[in-house]
């Protein structure tokens, strides 16, 4: 099996809607597996399977108290994803600035009846 990069993991994760939604409700307060089952029309092993995606990626994290495991959101993942995501963010903000001021220079330079053919 190929080791995936927590980045990989965290995205991965993040793709599918469920795992979203139950880290959405992990986000109003800690919950227990069935707690958190009770919104999804799924299998407590269907529910489970999420988790432990969701745990792999470290954004959430279990206690285990017995036979109860409680559930949080890890908040730090997501902002290891979103300072990967902020960081393509400004380059591409960067570039495409640069991409205007090239067309803001090249359209000053094309006199006015080649800007728009259909005129």
């Amino acid at each position: 099996m190929v080791k995936q990069d927590g980045l990989s993991l965290i995205y991965g994760a993040l793709a599918d809607p469920t795992r979203r939604r139950i880290l959405e409700i992990l986000g109003a307060g800690d919950r227990c597996v069935t707690e958190l089952a009770k919104p999804f029309s799924m299998s407590l092993p269907a529910i489970s399977k999420h988790l432990r995606v969701l745990e792999r990626a470290g954004l959430l994290i279990r206690e285990r108290l017995g036979r109860t495991h409680r559930l949080r959101a890890n908040p730090e993942a997501v902002r290891e994803a979103r300072a990967w995501m902020d960081a393509y963010a400004e380059h591409w903000t960067g570039r495409f600035d640069a991409l205007d001021r090239l067309l803001a220079a090249t359209e000053d330079d094309t006199p006015p009846t080649e800007r728009n053919p259909d005129r």
